[in-house]
C-alpha cells in the first residue's frame, strides 16, 4: 500500500480499500497492509492489519449509462 494510503489506514480516516478480486477474502479475515515506497519499489517494514468486515465483489456495474459511467465514473463511500 502506498504511503499516503498507510497513513490514512493507520489513522482510521480511511475505511475501505479497493483490489483486484484475484484472491478470495470473506468478512472476519484479517487483512495485512504493508507500506510500500513506490520511489525505493520496496517494502518500507511498516505493517498494519485489519478486521475485514463486508466484502463487496463486481465485474460489471450495469445501473447507469455507460456515458454517464465515463463522464463521472465510480465513487465508493464508506459508512461509519
Amino acid at each position: 500500500m502506498w504511503p499516503e494510503s498507510y497513513e490514512k489506514v493507520l489513522s482510521g480516516s480511511k475505511t475501505y480499500d479497493i483490489r483486484l478480486a484475484d484472491w478470495d477474502i470473506n468478512p472476519g479475515d484479517v487483512i495485512l497492509f504493508q507500506e510500500w515506497d513506490p520511489a525505493t519499489e520496496g517494502y518500507t517494514g511498516r505493517e498494519i492489519s485489519r478486521k475485514v468486515g463486508y466484502v463487496g465483489k463486481t465485474k460489471d456495474w450495469e445501473v447507469w449509462p455507460k456515458e454517464d459511467i465515463e463522464k463521472y465514473g465510480f465513487q465508493i463511500i464508506s459508512l461509519l
